[in-house]
């Protein structure tokens, strides 16, 4: 059986020869509902497999430059040492996938000879840019994370981004049915989907999640963050 493409980004890079470094987005199919989704952990799993080939001298730069893109700021170029364009003339493509067929999701790089490091992480950056101001910092918080992965694309890559729990409930259930998993996230029932009931369980919830009220700081900003996402999907179903 054929595995089922869940995300996938595609990548214009300068070709070997090029006197001058270029990066570029194709497709850019990103799943985030509910966030991160499929498109975060992809986004992430690319930066994670390709970070620790970038030079150590451009990581502060590539901090810099997620705090930029997620908060949706003008970004001066280039940025490690590679212009951002948005056409391809040129450009050589890359593809990545995130597949899947029942529980087993697997990451597709496309790391071919002459793959260079810097425009495949540049791009996962950028592509979070594209997705809806709400979701941002969620999918930003994967990438930062992949950022610190040192393992290039092996066995492990998945559970470091999904915290080692797995893909958890956001992807395996949520992706395939956001209402129900929001609707198990905020604890409700069929019967409790009015605007009022929605609310007010997500502000109990928020209050018992905030480290202000006594929740454990670790794992605090997921948590918010899951319950936010399912408080949007709900209001907006």
């Amino acid at each position: 059986m054929t595995d089922v493409i869940l995300a996938e980004l595609e990548v214009y890079q300068s070709r070997p020869i090029a006197p001058t470094r270029r990066v570029s987005l194709g497709r850019c199919d990103l799943p985030v509902s509910p966030a991160p989704g499929y498109g975060g952990l992809l986004v992430g799993g690319v930066v994670a497999a390709f970070v620790e080939r970038i030079d150590p001298d451009l990581q502060n730069e590539l901090h810099r430059l997620t705090v930029q893109v997620e908060h949706g700021v003008r970004v001066p170029q280039p940025r490690l040492r590679h212009r951002f364009q948005t056409d391809h003339v040129g450009l050589n493509l890359r593809r990545h996938r995130l597949t899947g067929e029942d529980q087993t999701v697997r990451f597709e790089f496309d790391d071919r000879d002459g793959t260079s490091p810097a425009p495949q992480v540049l791009a996962a950056v950028y592509a979070v840019g594209r997705l809806p101001v709400e979701v941002r910092p969620v999918v930003m918080n994967v990438v930062r994370r992949a950022l610190r992965w040192r393992g290039g694309a092996d066995d492990n890559l998945l559970g470091y981004l999904t915290g080692g729990t797995g893909l958890g409930e956001w992807a395996l259930a949520g992706a395939d049915d956001p209402v129900s998993w929001a609707m198990h996230v905020l604890g409700l029932s069929g019967a409790a989907t009015e605007r009022q009931d929605v609310q007010r369980r997500f502000r109990e919830l928020l209050r018992m999640a905030h480290p202000d009220h006594g929740a454990a700081v670790e794992g605090a900003a997921q948590r918010i963050a899951e319950l936010t996402e399912a408080r949007r999907i709900l209001l907006a179903s």
